[in-house]
């Protein structure tokens, strides 16, 4: 596996946020494992599990449209895109990657709602389950976007 330069955010006193997770049930044994790390880098910040939605969606393509409505509701300081996308034999792969890539970009910009992307687009299974541990990372990068845009606010 490639080694990327990651940053290194600290986590700060998020008490009282409210976040909300969309998770992709397809592939369930990448994206359970996303959303287990996730809700433990959550204790990191002091957010607590009862300031945590989280809604079950079929596929990543369904993904979007709920983080549409989630955002709507103005209530959540920051949402979160969970799902695993393995590449098959047609490309198939390549549309889904695209559809949810450009769905939750698209929400992010028209709500002006921090969205953390956390939807995985691996070539296999061996890919994807050696990045199933990045959850936390994913939460950090969407609450440090919105903390940056509290301060800009």
């Amino acid at each position: 596996m490639q080694k990327a330069n990651k940053a290194s955010p600290q986590p700060f006193n998020a008490k009282g946020w409210k976040i909300g997770i969309a998770v992709s049930q397809f592939n369930g044994h990448i994206t359970k494992e996303l959303l287990k790390g996730t809700l433990k880098r959550a204790t990191d910040y002091d957010i607590n599990p009862d300031k945590i939605d989280i809604v079950y969606v079929a596929g990543s393509v369904e993904i979007p449209l709920v983080l549409q409505q989630m955002a709507k509701t103005q209530k959540y300081k920051a949402l979160l895109a969970l799902g695993c996308v393995i590449k098959g034999e047609t490309p198939h792969f390549d549309y889904v990657c695209k559809l949810v890539t450009d769905g939750v970009l698209r929400v992010q910009l028209d709500t002006q709602t921090t969205i953390g992307f956390g939807v995985l687009t691996c070539n296999n299974q061996e890919q994807a389950q050696a990045r199933a541990h990045l959850g936390g990372e994913f939460l950090d990068a969407a609450l440090q976007q919105a903390k940056a845009l509290e301060q800009i606010r």
